[in-house]
């Protein structure tokens, strides 16, 4: 227990500290008011998860150990769904109404594609 914990403890740090400079630099290449940043840090976040739940659980090729610094600690740091629910409600509060549903359709869609495409070629390692 206290191993998967220093592990996720670990795993968290370094994925807040690539999503804050991921999601910065990404913001900063585009001139729109779409959050492309978090929304793309979201979606390979997702990816993540998809591929190493295969791994770890359908071929069994990863450890519960590296499991848990993937999914539950650099995934958990690395995407954030406070920030998507944020810039959602900073969308609609200036009016954007349709740039925030697209955002919130294409969250939902895209991430869930992802996550889908990770298990997938998971399973195809």
């Amino acid at each position: 227990m206290l191993k998967h914990a220093i592990y996720i403890f670990i795993g968290s740090g370094l994925g807040g500290i690539i999503r804050f400079g991921l999601g910065k630099w990404i913001s900063s290449i585009h001139s729109t008011n779409f959050p492309l940043g978090t929304f793309i840090v979201n979606i390979l976040a997702c990816f993540i998860v998809g591929f190493v739940i295969g791994l770890a659980d359908s071929k069994q090729i990863i450890s519960a150990s590296a499991k848990m610094f993937w999914v539950v600690g650099f995934c958990g740091g690395f995407s954030t769904f406070s920030t998507f629910s944020n810039e959602t409600l900073n969308l609609l509060q200036t009016g954007n109404h349709t740039t925030s549903f697209l955002y919130i359709a294409l969250s939902v869609i895209v991430c869930l594609t992802f996550t889908f495409l990770g298990l997938l070629i998971a399973n195809k390692v």
